[in-house]
């Protein structure tokens, strides 16, 4: 049985492939479009269906969509506010979103057209590929094919963690800026049974709250809340009170949000591209720490509903990963897990594990065959694809014998690599298979690496470790595959790796095994051996405004509009040099 997940709302769109329980393979439409989120300036636009994204998980498998059983959309129109939301449901043209301004706040203009899109996503998924890859989406019996599922975008969100994580039981929370009208549910899976709990329903929301300073600070919202995060670490609290007069726990599992009318209480908003100040900073910090006290009340409100141990967690605002370890390290929970793509993308994936666990369930069948231990689900090329772009494009290039060793000769002698090895991760981390990798002993590598990709200079960078070197290197140090937990930087290893302990001595760590990714994993250790450091940093292999890099195209151009040292590419090395990097 093959079930064909979909998120193409709001923004993040992606798909995801299972067959019989088992996930084949998941990306990201802006791996393809370089679109970033998937995010496009018209705004019924934004809900085209990933076909890019869809057409990658077919090919992965070897299939087209003529042998698709089931396809699962993470959104569910029907639960929407009330509008006319049955397949092919019209919009009266011409349609003048002006002229339906919504009472609701929460609510847009757009919202009829909005849903009339969703509820026609199955005709345009048989009729709207584009030319170049309509061949794989032909061949479908109209009424005989797929069966075709709507399913709740928090469900979606909680089904990719409790489908996803590697226990069994577990409590669930999942928070974002919004679903149809949710935006914090919780629950528990537990002897294979999933039960909601409680929910929060708009307009009170921690994601649009985060979302709404992150504009006011001058940034992109729902694209650069992280930025926000990182800005935080350079405050105090000297707002905290403001923001607990907009954010309101109310001790049973819920909490409100007033309107938080920024301008109002902060004055006039930040400039994109402005300066920065103590007051900006103080802001972030104040947000943050209300945001963290709220989710650990939740935290300690599930906990004393569910009596679990292990707590798993999705949406967007689980990609805050200082607010994760703060669960971590001062939640009830013993065992915190976070899915890896916890935003909108997770959708996608967590819509097909729902929907085929529970139409395997009707049979009877209700074994986990899969567990995320792992985000590698996206493209990948063979030697011979990469070697014959290289050729065509006429770059100067050459095969390593030793691809680890090799490479961590350069980076130990301070050079920037572009690192493109396997399969594509899926989730906005960069997990050692389209990296930027460097040196952390460099204390200006950090402003290096920011330099090279036009970022603020605040920006910290993470780094990734040598998985049972974790702990010799920083404060209970544990497996953290996915870069979604902070820990300090050990005091007496600080001086050691500069470049990726962070203003506040923290570090947003990976660990990797080598099961996980042998030539990455490798590649630390023959960095370790020529300087005693088990530690590398690793940032997103990435311009400015662009995705990370998906094909060998993506990765050539990237690396020649920027100013990288060398791109190790599968087993070839590109550089600059002629030969003498």
């Amino acid at each position: 049985m093959y079930t064909l997940g979909i998120n193409a709302v709001y923004h993040d769109s992606a798909a995801a492939l299972l067959r019989d329980g088992v996930v084949l393979a998941a990306a990201e439409d802006e791996r393809f479009t370089h679109v970033k989120h998937a995010k496009r300036p018209v705004p019924f636009s934004t809900w085209q269906l990933p076909f890019d994204a869809i057409d990658y998980c077919l090919k992965a498998a070897g299939i087209t969509l003529a042998d698709i059983d089931h396809v699962a959309y993470s959104y569910d129109p029907a639960l929407f506010g009330g509008m006319p939301t049955k397949p092919g449901a019209t919009i009266e043209l011409p349609f003048d979103p002006a002229g339906t301004r919504p009472d609701n706040p929460s609510a847009s203009p757009w919202d009829p057209l909005f849903l009339s899109y969703i509820a026609n996503a199955k005709g345009q998924l048989l009729d709207g590929a584009p030319h170049h890859l309509r061949k794989r989406f032909q061949g479908v019996d109209r009424e005989h094919g797929f069966a075709w599922h709507f399913v709740e975008h928090h469900l979606a969100h909680e089904a990719s963690a409790f489908l996803a994580a590697p226990f069994d039981d577990t409590a669930v929370l999942t928070m974002d800026g919004r679903g149809e009208g949710v935006t914090t549910s919780m629950g528990q899976f537990v002897g294979g049974e999933y039960t909601r709990l409680k929910q929060v329903e708009l307009p009170h929301s921690l994601g649009l709250l985060y979302e709404a300073v992150t504009d006011w600070l001058g940034f992109l919202h729902s694209s650069d809340e992280y930025k926000v995060m990182a800005l935080a670490s350079y405050g105090k609290p000297a707002y905290v009170d403001v923001f607990r007069e907009i954010v309101k726990y109310r001790r049973d599992g819920s909490y409100t949000v007033d309107a938080p009318r920024l301008t109002e209480r902060f004055g006039p908003a930040r400039e994109r591209g402005g300066p920065l100040g103590q007051r900006h900073f103080d802001i972030a910090n104040s947000l943050q720490r209300v945001l963290e006290e709220t989710v650990l009340e939740l935290a300690h409100w599930l906990h004393r509903q569910t009596g679990l141990s292990r707590l798993c967690m999705a949406g967007g605002v689980a990609l805050n990963c200082v607010m994760n370890s703060k669960v971590r390290d001062a939640g009830p929970f013993s065992e915190v897990w976070v899915q890896p793509a916890a935003g909108d993308a997770g959708t996608a994936l967590g819509a097909a594990l729902w929907t085929d666990y529970r139409e395997r369930a009707a049979r009877g069948d209700r074994e986990r065959r899969w567990k995320m231990d792992h985000a590698y689900l996206g493209p990948e090329y063979s030697e011979a694809e990469i070697e014959q772009f290289l050729r065509w494009s006429k770059v100067p290039y050459r095969r390593l014998a030793d691809i680890a060793g090799e490479t961590a000769d350069l980076l130990a002698q301070g050079k920037v690599i572009g690192w493109y090895q396997g399969r594509t991760e899926f989730g906005p981390r960069a997990l050692g298979a389209r990296s930027i990798l460097a040196s952390p002993v460099d204390p200006h590598m950090q402003a290096k690496l920011n330099e090279i990709k036009d970022r603020e200079d605040f920006r910290p960078v993470a780094p990734v470790v040598m998985e049972e070197e974790a702990n010799e290197w920083f404060v209970n140090g544990q497996t953290a595959p996915f870069m979604l937990f902070i820990f300090d930087v050990r005091a007496d290893k600080a001086t050691r790796i500069p470049a990726v302990r962070h203003v506040d001595g923290t570090a947003r760590v990976q660990t990797i095994n080598r099961a996980q990714h042998p030539l990455y994993y490798d590649l630390l250790a023959a960095f370790k051996q020529r300087t005693g450091v088990p530690i590398l940093v690793n940032t997103s292999f990435n311009t400015r405004g662009e995705p990370m890099v998906n094909s060998p195209r993506d990765a050539v151009e990237s690396f020649w509009t920027s100013p990288l040292d060398a791109l190790v590419i599968g087993p070839f090395l590109v550089d600059k040099a002629g030969g003498r990097v």
